[in-house]
């Protein structure tokens, strides 16, 4: 059953009528551009018809109900009356703090959340919850939509409240993706160009079944070795270091870190590159930039492993494959792939198979197409209702 039709049944039998809206907000895929954003860098995501979706009714209280279908569990809180506590609902919680915070006045509502983003696969299930949340505090509360301004609040509140130091990237992406297209995002200046996918390919996503607990993780490590290395180069953030000011100063710095900041500036460097190839329409050189990505996350930031390192090496190998590599914060997850669209139910077949012979996994593959961010699906008749609602 579609989620959209299946939140709907649920919030008819559980509030016996039928939601007044739907929300959707999708996970994303990187296509290149991993561990800069929060160097200020770029990062070129795309939005992927896999989502978190609420079908809800405004309240005209502060108090908030939500039953997640995938958890078999309901949330309540007062939005005036946030206290930190554990698990999905810190998603929807933190949203509506940083929302407070930023001196927005907050309504409640009444909903049904499921979703479809793998959790923990790389894929960016945590700003998919954000910018749903976010999508229906904007419904129940009636304020305008600015994707940019809240990507950066459920930035904030994923900082802040869940305790996760990530960048801007995934929720950005999350609030503003574009149907068709990736998103070339300067993380700095949140300047966005919509580039196109070169005709004929699509967008795999290999899932390796293999997980990661990202506030556990070495990803808060990683960010302190990239503000160590920017100390050494006199700059604020990696962004602001050329290939050749690293490579003329790079015999200066201790190992270890001269290897996260290689990565770093060198990913900058292809990600600008690939933007360039995909506007030319030139996949072999896009997946030729693909492959170095990995190559550099594997070796130089050392956030891969054995089951991303295999599944992406055999990708590689097959027809059709112009380029593979991790997607994600790393340690574990998804891999992307760019392959010819004819190409497609071969190679999935033969890297799922391939991949559960050497690791006794069953992976999973998700072909991706590149939709909208944050978005209210709405039917024409329920507006009428949405005032009532409010009153």
């Amino acid at each position: 059953m579609p989620l959209e039709r299946h939140i709907t049944k649920e919030f008819e039998r559980i509030f016996g009528s039928d939601p007044l809206a739907i929300v959707r907000s999708p996970g994303r895929v990187n296509l290149i551009g991993e561990h800069t954003d929060y160097n200020e860098g770029f990062v070129m995501p795309m939005a992927i018809n896999r989502a978190i979706w609420i079908a809800l009714r405004p309240r005209s209280d502060y108090h908030v109900m939500l039953h997640s279908i995938d958890f078999n569990e309901r949330i309540e809180f007062m939005v005036h009356d946030l206290r930190k506590g554990a698990g999905w609902a810190e998603y929807i919680k933190g949203v509506a703090w940083a929302l407070l915070q930023s001196g927005f006045t907050l309504h409640g509502f009444e909903g049904v959340v499921a979703g479809d983003v793998p959790i923990g696969a790389g894929l960016s299930s945590s700003a998919a919850w954000e910018l749903a949340a976010a999508r229906a505090f904007s419904m129940s509360s009636n304020f305008n939509w600015d994707a940019q301004l809240m990507a950066r609040l459920c930035q904030f509140a994923e900082n802040q409240w869940v305790g996760v130091n990530c960048g801007i990237m995934d929720q950005m992406i999350s609030a503003a993706g574009k149907v068709d297209h990736a998103l070339l995002i300067d993380c700095r200046s949140l300047e966005m160009q919509a580039v196109p996918l070169p005709s004929d390919t699509v967008v795999i996503v290999l899932d390796t079944g293999t997980r990661r607990g990202l506030v556990d993780s070495a990803y808060n490590e990683r960010r302190s070795q990239c503000e160590v290395a920017a100390r050494f180069f006199g700059v604020k953030v990696l962004r602001d270091v050329t290939i050749d000011q690293f490579e003329a100063q790079a015999d200066h710095l201790e190992p270890l870190i001269r290897k996260r900041a290689r990565h770093v500036i060198s990913e900058n460097n292809r990600t600008l590159k690939a933007a360039e190839a995909m506007r030319q329409g030139d996949a072999v050189e896009l997946g030729k930039l693909i492959k170095l990505s990995h190559q550099s996350l594997r070796d130089d930031f050392e956030v891969s492993n054995h089951e991303l390192d295999f599944i992406v090496e055999y990708a590689d190998r097959q027809p059709g494959c112009y380029g593979a590599r991790m997607t994600g914060a790393g340690f574990g997850g998804c891999a992307v792939a760019l392959v010819q669209a004819d190409a497609a139910d071969p190679f999935s077949r033969q890297v799922v198979s391939e991949y559960q012979n050497e690791t006794g996994i069953a992976a999973q593959i998700y072909k991706c197409v590149a939709t909208n961010g944050a978005e209210i699906v709405k039917s024409p008749s329920l507006w009428d209702a949405m005032g009532e609602a409010r009153t």
